[in-house]
C-alpha cells in the first residue's frame, strides 16, 4: 500500500490550528490511515498548546449557523451540522443562538461539539449541561470534541485520497490475464466462505506511551505542574485487588514521572504495542503539591481487558484542595 501524504493546507482544513497543521505535515507521509489518526491524536493532545486549541475552536462556525465561505473546512462544517439544521425550528435556532452567546461569554470560545448526526434538540441539551462546567474542565472537553471532528475529517480526506490512488493504479494492471484474475477470485471466494479471509486486526505502532495522564488544577484554573506521579500494575496472589482486603506487596511499579508546565506526565511505562491486561493504579503526590489540601495523595485504579490491550488509556486528574475527579480521556 502506498504511503498517505498530507500537506499543511490539507491538515489545516481538518483542524484549524496552525501548530497542528505544521506538525502533521512534518510527520507525513503515513503508512496507513490508522497511523495518521494515531499521529494526529498524539500531536493534538501532546504537542499543541492551549493557544493552538483556541485557534482551532475559532475556525468553527457557531453551532446552528451555516458557514458563509466555500473552503473545504466550511463545507465540512455545513455537512456536519446538516442534521441539526434540518431538525431545528425557528424558535429552536433562536434559543440555540442565545445559549451560544452565553457560552461564549462564560468560556471565551465557541461551543464545540462533534455535531454529525445530532439533532438541534440534542445539541442544545448538551450545551446547557456543559455550560455548568468550570472553564478548565470545559476546555478539556472541547479539545476532545475537536479531536473527534478532526478524526472524522481526516478519515474523509485520506480515504478519498487512497481511493483515488487505488483507482489510478488499477489502470496499470490492464496486462493481467483474465484467467489469473478468475483464479484469484475463485480462491478469494473459497477462503471467505470458510472464514479464513477477514479483516485482520490493525496493530498500530504507538507514537506515545499506552498509559498517560495530566493534572488540571481547577481551583487555580491552570495545569497542575510539578506533581509526582507513579504508575503501578497489580501482580498479587489474587487476580485483582479485592475491596476491603490488605494488598501489601501486590502492586509493582511500572514507572514514575513529574508533571510538566502543561500538567502532562512524562513517560510512565515503556513504549509497547500491546499492554498486559490487568489492573493498574496511577497515584499522585497531591499532598506535596497542595499541603493545605484534604488529600495526602490520590490513587486511581482501573482495569485494562484483553480486548483493549492495543488501545490508548489517558487517565487525567481534575484536582482542587477538597475534591477531585477523573475520567477516561483520549
Amino acid at each position: 500500500m502506498e504511503e498517505i501524504k498530507l500537506d499543511e493546507k490539507q491538515a489545516l482544513a481538518c483542524c484549524g490550528s496552525t501548530q497542528f497543521a505544521k506538525q502533521m505535515a512534518m510527520a507525513s507521509p503515513f503508512p496507513s490511515l490508522d497511523h495518521a489518526i494515531s499521529a494526529a491524536t498524539d500531536i493534538w493532545f501532546n504537542k499543541v498548546d492551549v493557544n493552538g486549541w483556541l485557534e482551532a475552536f475559532a475556525a468553527h462556525p457557531q453551532i446552528g449557523e451555516s458557514p458563509s465561505s466555500h473552503t473545504t473546512s466550511a463545507q465540512w462544517s455545513k455537512g456536519e451540522q446538516a442534521t441539526a439544521l434540518a431538525t431545528a425550528t425557528d424558535s429552536g435556532l433562536q434559543e440555540l443562538s442565545n445559549w451560544n452567546a452565553q457560552y461564549r461569554q462564560k468560556f471565551g470560545h465557541v461551543f464545540l461539539i462533534c455535531a454529525a448526526g445530532r439533532s438541534a434538540a440534542e445539541i442544545l441539551n448538551e450545551l446547557k449541561n456543559r455550560y455548568l462546567n468550570r472553564p478548565i474542565l470545559e476546555l478539556e472537553i472541547a479539545a476532545q470534541e475537536q479531536m473527534k471532528v478532526t478524526e472524522s475529517r481526516l478519515r474523509k480526506l485520506l480515504s478519498a485520497k487512497a481511493k483515488a490512488d487505488s483507482t489510478g493504479s488499477q489502470y496499470s494492471m490492464v496486462g493481467v490475464r483474465k484467467a489469473e484474475v478468475s483464479n484469484l477470485h475463485a480462491v478469494s471466494h473459497c477462503t471467505i466462505s470458510h472464514g479464513f479471509l477477514g479483516k485482520a486486526p490493525q496493530v498500530q505502532t504507538r507514537t506515545r506511551p499506552p498509559i498517560t495522564t495530566h493534572v488540571l488544577d481547577v481551583s487555580r484554573g491552570s495545569p497542575g505542574a510539578g506533581i509526582e506521579v507513579h504508575l503501578e500494575m497489580w501482580k498479587g496472589s489474587q487476580p485483582r485487588p479485592l475491596f476491603g482486603e490488605i494488598d501489601i506487596g501486590g502492586w509493582v511499579l511500572q514507572g514514575s514521572s513529574t508533571t510538566d508546565k502543561d500538567g502532562r506526565s512524562g513517560q510512565l511505562m515503556s513504549m509497547v504495542d500491546a499492554l498486559s491486561p490487568g489492573v493498574y493504579r496511577i497515584s499522585f503526590n497531591t499532598g506535596k503539591y497542595c499541603p493545605e489540601g484534604f488529600f495526602p495523595y490520590v490513587s486511581i485504579v482501573f482495569e485494562i481487558r484483553e480486548t483493549q490491550k492495543f488501545e490508548h488509556f489517558h487517565v487525567p486528574l481534575l484536582l482542587s484542595p477538597f475534591s477531585f475527579a477523573t475520567y477516561r480521556g483520549s
